[in-house]
């Protein structure tokens, strides 16, 4: 009789801290984005609204289009600053047999994010983007999972 369906277990996941390369390369995409910066906006670019007003005003004015799949993931870095600036996360590297992926973790929880690719899975679907709701949701939904969260 032939199975029909195996339930194997998740793949192995190593959390680490970032090393000085990874933080390096995080500098790096983030330059990518913030060369977009007036110098009227650098000090609006400090809060939290500054750097999603950034990440609208390109997406809006099309800077970056569905092809462009490295300056959309720098996007998805500057989005995951906005949620370390807000929330108690801070950047980490998540490691399984795939490779190596920055994300942002809640605390010491199991509450795990990967900003990096939020905003460019949505431009290459073509689906409209507020990054501010999109913001906004996630923080209501990481403060409900944080009530339960390990």
């Amino acid at each position: 009789m032939a199975k029909e369906w195996v339930v194997e277990p998740p793949p192995k996941q190593v959390i680490g801290e970032l090393t000085n390369i990874d933080e390096s390369e995080l500098t790096k995409r983030r330059n990518v984005i913030e060369k977009y910066l007036s110098p009227s906006s650098s000090d609006k670019y400090k809060s939290v609204a500054g750097k999603l007003g950034l990440l609208r005003a390109l997406i809006e004015q099309k800077v970056f289009d569905s092809t462009n799949t490295y300056e959309l993931q720098c996007m998805g870095i500057i989005f995951g600053d906005a949620f370390v600036q807000e929330l108690d996360m801070h950047w980490i590297i998540v490691e399984d047999e795939m490779g190596r992926d920055p994300a942002i973790r809640l605390g010491n929880s199991s509450i795990i994010m990967y900003p990096m690719t939020m905003i460019s899975k949505r431009i290459e679907r073509e689906e409209e983007i507020d990054v501010f709701e999109l913001f906004n949701g996630l923080v209501e939904n990481i403060k409900d999972l944080e009530k339960t969260a390990d």
